[in-house]
C-alpha cells in the first residue's frame, strides 16, 4: 500500500490539497467543521495524486536513469507494475473528479479533469522534453487547486482565487529550478532541456531570484481581503523576505550549494503561508 501512496507524491498532493482548502476558507462559505470542506480537500488530494501518478507512469524509463528518482520511486524500484500503477491512477482520478462533481459542481469537475490532463499529457509528454521553460508553463497545473476549490463552492472565480493561483504559479519555477540545480548532473545525463542545462547555471540563478521578488508583493496584496489579518500578513512579510534572502544568496554565490536549502525552504514557505491564511480566514 505504501508504494501506491508514493505514486501520488503524497507531500506534493497534500500541499495541493492544503492550497485548495485554504481557498475554501477564504471564500467564506465553508469552515473546517463542515464535512464538505474535508471531502473537497480529499478530492483535491486525489486529483493531484492522480496527475502525479500518471507523471511517474509516463516517465518511468527516465526515472530509472536518474539517481534521485531511481532509488525512491515505486516504478523504477519495481514495487508495483506499470499496469497496476496505471489502473490506480485512473481510479484515483475518477474518484477525485467524481467527488468534485458530487460535492461541488460541473465547473469543478471540468477544472479537475483539465488539471490531470494538463500535467500528465501537456506538461509530461510535450513541454518537459521540448522547452527549457517547461516548468513555467507546467506550473499552471500545480496552481489549479485554489481555482477548483473556489469554483466548486461559488460557481465563480473572484480576484482572491486568481491571486492565490498566481502566487503558486510564481512560486513553482524557483522551487523546482532550485531542485534542478542540486541535481544538475542527473538532468544532463538524460538530456532533458531544463533551464539550467540549456541556458546555464548563472541564468537559472538569476531567474530564481527574479521570480522570488514577485512573491512578496503578490502575497501582501491578499491583505485587501477583510478575512485576513496580522497572522497572514506577518507570515507573508517575513516568509517573503526570507525567500528573497535565500534566492539572493544562491544568485550571488559561485556554486550551487545554496540550491537545496532554498528548495527545502520553498516548501516550508508555501506550507506556512497557506496555513496562516487558513488560521486568519477561520477566526
Amino acid at each position: 500500500m505504501h508504494a501506491y501512496l508514493e505514486l501520488t507524491k503524497p507531500r506534493i498532493s497534500l500541499l495541493f490539497a492544503i492550497t485548495g482548502g485554504a481557498a475554501l476558507l477564504l471564500e467564506g462559505t465553508l469552515t473546517v467543521l463542515n464535512l464538505n470542506w474535508w471531502w473537497l480537500c480529499f478530492a483535491l488530494f486525489c486529483v493531484g495524486g492522480s496527475a502525479n501518478g500518471f507523471n511517474q507512469y509516463l516517465e518511468r524509463d527516465l526515472d530509472a536513469q536518474m539517481e534521485r528518482t531511481s532509488k525512491k520511486r515505486p516504478l523504477p524500484l519495481k514495487k508495483i507494475s506499470p499496469k497496476a500503477a496505471l489502473v490506480f491512477c485512473w481510479g484515483l482520478g475518477v474518484l477525485g473528479c467524481g467527488l468534485l462533481l458530487m460535492v461541488g459542481n460541473s465547473w469543478a469537475l471540468v477544472l479537475g479533469i483539465f488539471t490531470i490532463f494538463f500535467y500528465s499529457v501537456i506538461y509530461t509528454l510535450y513541454l518537459k522534453p521540448r522547452t527549457p521553460y517547461n516548468i513555467v508553463i507546467g506550473g499552471i497545473a500545480g496552481a489549479m487547486a485554489p481555482l477548483i476549490a473556489w469554483i466548486a463552492i461559488s460557481e465563480t472565480l473572484s480576484w482572491e482565487a486568481w491571486l492565490l493561483f498566481f502566487i503558486i504559479f510564481m512560486w513553482t519555477p524557483p522551487h523546482f529550478w532550485a531542485l534542478a540545480l542540486h541535481y544538475q548532473k542527473d538532468y544532463e545525463k538524460i538530456s532533458l532541456p531544463m533551464l539550467n542545462v540549456v541556458k546555464g547555471i548563472a541564468v537559472t540563478k538569476k531567474q530564481i531570484f527574479l521570480y522570488s521578488l514577485t512573491l512578496l508583493p503578490l502575497t501582501l496584496l491578499l491583505l485587501i481581503s477583510p478575512l485576513l489579518g496580522w497572522i497572514f500578513g506577518m507570515t507573508a512579510l517575513v516568509g517573503g523576505v526570507l525567500f528573497i534572502f535565500f534566492s539572493y544568496r544562491l544568485y550571488g554565490s559561485q556554486d550551487v550549494l545554496g540550491s537545496y536549502p532554498l528548495f527545502g525552504y520553498s516548501i516550508l514557505y508555501l506550507l506556512l503561508l497557506f496555513s496562516a491564511l487558513m488560521i486568519d480566514a477561520s477566526f
